[in-house]
């Protein structure tokens, strides 16, 4: 099996979780990922934990299977002619560095266009390329609050609450694979090259979707709600007698069957949840009124008797519920990778199924400049060379 990326080669110069969020992306489907990283340090993430198995951060190795590690300083002397071979022979470069640091090491896009005409240059940063903020260095968190998601999440009464997982990083790793793959076909059609430019913050802006829109439209500055959706009812949180689960009754036809599902036939006909504006102005009554039903069900009850009827109703699992759900075990996204220190690790897999090219894993998460030697040799440096570019301290 080839898989559609097999003959892309990335050098990879990105860190910490949005870049190689992106890279591993590639990488799944067939692109050769070399990654840089600083000697006696690498990624950020590395650094990042616990847990740890063995030293290994589980942060790190979610996200860098499928590459390979080489360590180079950037800001030694030799590290020039060594990073020249590498963008000759690479067809796309990513970075996440702050603008303007790569050019301090002489290899921005100017510069690898310069070496490789046709080159595709991603560029990942907290603020973007241009604007008074764009030197500005950036953490997911930081770019949650400036970019509006954690002035919608929480409680009205509660402090501001970020999302429990790095969303701004993530959503910036896939827009970035998703532009380089784009440049990529345009490549094919056109044989040139480009740049691209994409940050946390211009991909938190366009993640707040319709929030951005209701905003543009009124100038009404959207709300916390907590776990209640302010424009359909009943959609939010309840409470079982022995757990929490979540309910999404979106249409009138939905609150029909939901109610004789759960036979509850006094609600039909009470004026205050005929409708779902109705049934939104007085949510109050409303979650009192099902909270009454609920606690005399355990959720796996309430699932039994709501699903049937095609109501959407899952239960709230942290981690371990998560896993030892079937639905999730018959999904096969969980892979096992063999790994030199770790052991048998197991990581989530690519979230989709190709009929024909499925992902695949073919290198565990790497040790720390574990193929040096074996990429300069790649990238056709003799073993003379190598060696005195390791005396040198140029690769650590």
């Amino acid at each position: 099996m080839t898989l559609p990326l097999t003959k892309i080669r990335v050098l990879d110069m990105s860190r910490a979780l949005t870049g190689p969020y992106c890279t591993q992306m590639l990488g799944d489907m067939g692109a050769d990922i070399v990654k840089v990283e600083q000697p006696n340090v690498g990624d950020n993430s590395r650094a990042w934990g616990p847990p740890f198995v063995n030293g290994e951060s589980t942060y790190f190795m979610s996200v860098n299977r499928n590459k390979r590690s080489m360590t180079i300083d950037l800001r030694h002397p030799d590290a020039a002619a060594i990073m020249r071979e590498l963008v000759a022979q690479s067809d796309i470069v990513i970075e996440n560095f702050v603008p303007g640091q790569m050019t301090k090491y002489g290899f921005d896009y100017a510069a690898c266009k310069a070496i490789k005409p046709d080159i595709i240059y991603c560029s990942i940063s907290g603020f973007g390329q241009v604007g008074p903020d764009h030197h500005r260095a950036a953490y997911d968190q930081v770019i949650q609050g400036l970019g509006g998601v954690m002035s919608v999440t929480g409680y009205p009464d509660g402090d501001p609450m970020r999302v429990g997982i790095a969303l701004s990083d993530i959503i910036s790793g896939l827009n970035a694979a998703y532009a380089i793959m784009v440049a990529v076909y345009h490549r094919q059609l056109t044989g040139v090259g480009q740049s691209i430019d994409t940050s946390l913050l211009s991909g938190q802006l366009a993640m707040m979707s319709y929030h951005a829109a209701a905003y543009l439209a009124t100038q009404h500055v959207p709300q916390r709600t907590g776990n209640h959706n302010p424009e359909i009812a009943p959609y939010g949180v309840f409470q079982a007698k022995d757990g929490w689960f979540n309910l999404a009754v979106g249409t009138n036809a939905l609150w029909q069957k939901f109610l004789t599902a759960l036979n509850a036939p006094h609600l039909m006909k009470d004026p205050r949840f005929v409708s779902n504006g109705s049934r939104s102005e007085h949510y109050d009554d409303l979650k009192a009124e099902l909270g009454a039903i609920f606690k005399n069900y355990t959720v796996r009850q309430l699932e039994d008797i709501l699903l049937p009827a095609g109501i959407p109703i899952g239960e709230i699992h942290d981690m371990g519920g998560v896993f030892a759900d079937p639905q999730v075990t018959a999904l096969q996204q969980v892979l096992t990778i063999p790994h030199p220190k770790a052991g048998e690790l197991r990581v989530v897999g690519a979230p989709y199924v190709f009929s024909e090219t499925p992902a695949t894993v073919r290198h565990h998460p790497p040790l720390l400049g574990e193929q040096t030697d074996e990429l300069l040799t790649e990238f056709g440096f003799t073993a003379a060379q190598i060696e005195s570019f390791r005396a040198s301290g140029v690769l650590g």
